[in-house]
């Protein structure tokens, strides 16, 4: 199977951006996917503010991102648009630092007036980095996301189903990938 790269562009420890993202890990991991979580908040603001692209965090970051098949980028929407911290790490990535790869973008804010982020934002900036595939991604509310005192995760049934469904297409996406490159 192949190799995901989870990405989370939350810049808060107790973001539900990264908790849904470590849920939807699960579901890729149990169809075969060896999932890789790369919080961008973990990487060391000199590094992504002072655009080091030799910082050994940096560096390790671009190698994931290398080593991937697939990636999945999440953020929370702020001012209808991606994270900053996850501008800063894209920003200093390799110009096409997604070639050949399947990408699914995932969004959560608090109004629905920010669904088209994903379509508006972000899906340009990995079109330009040279994605392979972009699957259709998702937006969910904030308030379907429910992290309970235990750490564990509820999401409401509707947002659920929707996100099973773009998951299970990203990797079925995935799958196919290899095949179409053989086939060429």
């Amino acid at each position: 199977m192949a190799t995901v790269l989870s990405v989370s562009g939350s810049p808060s420890a107790s973001s539900r951006t990264s908790r849904l993202l470590r849920h939807l890990d699960e579901r890729l991991a149990a169809q075969g996917h060896d999932v890789i979580p790369l919080d961008v908040r973990t990487i060391p603001a000199e590094a992504l503010l002072g655009a080091d692209f030799r910082h050994p965090a940096i560096v390790e970051a671009t190698d994931l991102f290398a080593r991937a098949d697939g990636v999945v980028v999440g953020t929370p929407v702020y001012k209808a648009s991606y994270s900053g911290v996850l501008k800063a790490l894209l920003d200093l990535l390799p110009q096409y630092a997604l070639t050949g790869k399947t990408v699914l973008p995932l969004a959560t804010g608090g109004s629905i007036a920010h669904v088209l982020a994903i379509d508006y934002a972000l899906r340009p900036v990995l079109t330009s980095m040279g994605a392979a595939h972009i699957v259709q991604g998702w937006f969910t509310l904030d308030k379907d996301i429910t992290v309970h005192d235990d750490g564990f995760l509820t999401v409401a049934p509707a947002a659920t189903e929707a996100l099973t469904q773009v998951v299970d297409q990203f990797s079925a996406a995935l799958d196919r990938t290899p095949l179409l490159a053989v086939a060429g």
